[in-house]
């Protein structure tokens, strides 16, 4: 969202980091191909927070893109218990499940979830050690 990145870019500049960081504007499973064949990488730290249904594939992308020693961070994976639920049929409660299950499978990571409580309500984030 262009409005994001434009809030994005000012903290980043409000941080004095604005010439050590680039800001780019699409959608994300479109712009890690891009910056795979850039070149980028390996990444010190990801940190992911978009549409949940394709948080599976982010990961797998921030693993693509990571080395060990990488921190991957997730944002939102609790979703208020529901991804605890097994009738649970939204589409951002089961993308949230099928990237903890992803992680649960991937043998070159170690993780913690970690719930949070605040105005929002209860929610969480996953901390994914790439390991090796």
């Amino acid at each position: 969202d262009p409005r994001h990145a434009e809030v994005a870019r000012a903290n980043v500049a409000r941080a004095g980091v604005a010439d050590s960081v680039e800001v780019r504007v699409g959608p994300a499973l479109e712009t890690l191909p891009v910056l795979e064949e850039e070149g980028f990488g390996p990444a010190d730290l990801v940190f992911i927070d978009a549409n949940k249904d394709a948080y599976p594939e982010y990961f797998d992308w921030s693993l693509r893109l990571s080395r060990p020693g990488t921190l991957i961070v997730a944002d939102n994976v609790v979703r208020g218990g529901a991804v605890l639920d097994p009738s649970a049929s939204d589409e951002l409660v089961l993308g949230t499940r099928r990237f903890n299950e992803r992680v649960a499978e991937e043998g070159r990571v170690v993780a913690t979830e970690i719930q949070t409580v605040g105005s929002k309500g209860y929610d969480g984030f996953a901390l994914v050690l790439v390991a090796r």
